[in-house]
């Protein structure tokens, strides 16, 4: 009797050291209540970046191109392009500022023609009023843009572990990964960029003669800078948050401890 006696004592204490280092371990992976707000936050702000880079990516008003006014004539042509095709415009000058020399906004009512860029099926550069893309720049711009997003969705999917799962570790993985989102999309732009200067000054020789063009940066390419600064903030929140406390504070001593 003593020997099973001492049997399932030792059973029982085995059981409760179990259970002591289970909840100590579930303890160490729960977050305050503090540090989970700073955490929603920054998740806050991280997903307003990438709500603004999926629309970026996902539209073609990064530039708009645009002819000049003819005389004699009621319509003026206009196009405008993004990474994923481009659209043509035949607009009414009626309906054009009296004080704009060019055709355009693209906004505007008419008849539109979109395509997509053939160098992503057919291997084939686009033509656009008479002039050729360049499109291993174009390519280049589509691909780093989509590996920003796919960081950046990577960035998401850590943060979301952090919050669900008490991984903080994931915490910095996260924060670099909203980083380098932020980057690669800020790289993009500058290569679509270089991509529209060689638009511009690749002119077929071919007949009729290419238009004169000016060109402006439209909206989406505005949402594109302003996601990768926001995903840089948010990435910079999230890598502030793995730091250690801030080493000064114990250097000032609170109010309730000073001396009478």
């Amino acid at each position: 009797m003593m020997m099973w006696s001492n049997f399932f004592m030792q059973e029982e204490d085995r059981r409760r050291r179990e259970a002591v280092g289970r909840r100590l371990a579930q303890g160490q992976h729960q977050l305050t209540p503090e540090r989970e707000g700073k955490i929603k936050l920054g998740l806050l702000l991280s997903a307003v970046g990438s709500t603004l880079a999926v629309l970026a990516v996902g539209t073609e008003f990064w530039v708009e191109l645009n002819t000049y006014k003819t005389n004699g004539s009621a319509i003026c042509d206009a196009a405008h392009l993004g990474l994923w095709k481009m659209c043509t415009k035949r607009l009414w000058q009626a309906d054009v500022p009296a004080g704009r020399d060019t055709c355009g906004p693209a906004e505007l009512p008419g008849e539109a023609n979109c395509t997509y860029f053939k160098f992503f099926t057919t291997g084939e550069n686009a033509r656009i009023f008479q002039r050729t893309t360049k499109k291993e720049v174009n390519l280049a711009a589509a691909v780093i843009a989509v590996l920003g997003l796919a960081v950046m969705a990577l960035g998401c999917l850590c943060i979301i572990m952090v919050l669900s799962k008490g991984a903080d570790f994931l915490l910095r993985v996260g924060a670099v990964c909203f980083g380098l989102s932020g980057l690669l999309l800020l790289v993009s732009l500058e290569v679509f960029r270089h991509s529209v200067q060689a638009l511009l000054q690749r002119v077929s020789p071919e007949p009729p003669p290419a238009p004169a063009l000016t060109y402006e940066y439209s909206w989406s390419l505005g949402c594109g800078v302003g996601a990768s600064l926001v995903l840089l903030l948010g990435g910079g929140c999230f890598l502030l948050l793995t730091l250690p406390p801030w080493p000064w504070g114990s250097l000032c001593p609170k109010q309730g401890h000073r001396a009478a």
